[in-house]
């Protein structure tokens, strides 16, 4: 047994090295090679095409998140959830639309809002509005999805925020929110980089440009791969996915549609920056504006990622509380952009 288990060490060595993004790329090509050989080029031609077109997006949202971390201004948050509920709340939804945390860093630092005593709804606030939009985020879905989708996008994570912090509020005292941690929160997770003391001119120092560039590499790589897939994903969607049945299924007026795409959001949703790319591709089909909006608001919050950090902080109830949040927000959301779009 032991001399299995020691052969088999190195397989799982290099299986865990292995880019799971860049082999499922190859995987569809060359399943595509085996089917439609002759689409094989074209396709990636429209994938690198479309690729090229978000480049310069890509790049900004790098630069943006690199230098957030080097110049250490996520200590801006440190004081957001001080002071008076209500204004902890409001500022707790706009700080999470803005705030360039991936969801494993939200964990440590939610643990720590909690365990310093800020209330449940501020936090909830946060929790909500923060895996919907941040710079980076933006910058995508403005590229793919246009300037006035962001917008709306923003807007709603932030309203959906205020909606889902202003109800725990109210309804504090009652059994849903009453005690809401776990006894033995787990706050790890795959970022524990220290905050640093703010400064704007982090180029002046070698540690700063270090994490700059490190973080700068390691998200270009994140975006890239990502929007990569989606593209190439996107590519043969619009190749074999016909119109109409799209048109059929998640296109068309009333809130059917709309309610669908919340329903799938959380199962179908890869990543904020994968999703961007798939639903242009299907907006072009004729998807239902408003389920693109209730898609990517539904799939955001209530995605694994994003929903792990909350399990592991609150009890059930209040876990199941955040997903209703994610759908009643989705809905509202994906109908008001249906009426404006």
């Amino acid at each position: 047994m032991t001399d299995l288990s020691a052969s088999l060490r190195p397989i799982g060595t290099a299986w865990g090295r292995i880019d799971k993004v860049a082999l499922t790329g190859a995987l569809i090509l060359l399943v595509l090679a085996a089917f439609d050989r002759s689409a094989v080029v074209p396709t990636i031609a429209e994938t690198l095409d479309h690729f090229a077109g978000t480049l310069p997006y890509i790049l900004f949202a790098v630069v943006a998140i690199a230098g957030m971390k080097a110049s250490g201004s996520e200590r801006l948050l440190d004081g957001a959830f001080k002071g008076r509920e209500g204004r902890m709340i409001v500022i707790g939804a706009l700080v999470g639309g803005l705030s360039p945390f991936c969801s494993c860093q939200v964990i440590p630092f939610v643990a720590a809002l909690l365990a310093a005593g800020a209330p449940l709804s501020a936090v909830m606030a946060f929790w909500l509005a923060s895996p919907l939009m941040d710079p980076a985020m933006f910058a995508i879905t403005a590229s793919g999805l246009g300037f006035d989708f962001a917008v709306a996008k923003t807007v709603a994570a932030v309203a959906l925020g205020l909606a889902g912090g202003m109800t725990v509020k109210l309804m504090a005292s009652t059994p849903v929110f009453a005690d809401p941690l776990k006894v033995e929160p787990k706050i790890g997770g795959c970022c524990k980089a220290k905050k640093l003391t703010l400064n704007w001119r982090f180029w002046q120092e070698g540690d700063r440009r270090r994490i700059f560039a490190e973080n700068g590499w390691s998200n270009l790589l994140f975006l890239g791969k990502w929007l990569m897939l989606a593209y190439l994903l996107q590519a043969l969607l619009i190749s074999y996915v016909p119109a109409d049945l799209v048109a059929t299924v998640i296109g068309g007026d009333g809130i059917g549609p709309i309610a669908l795409a919340a329903l799938v959001g959380a199962p179908a949703y890869l990543n904020g920056y994968a999703a961007v790319p798939l639903l242009e591709g299907l907006l072009a089909q004729g998807m239902n504006p408003g389920a693109a909006m209730a898609f990517v608001i539904a799939g955001g919050v209530s995605c694994i990622p994003a929903a792990v950090a909350v399990w592991a902080l609150v009890k059930p109830r209040v876990f199941a509380a955040y997903i209703a949040f994610a759908l009643a927000g989705a809905l509202v959301a994906g109908i008001a952009w249906a009426a404006l779009a």
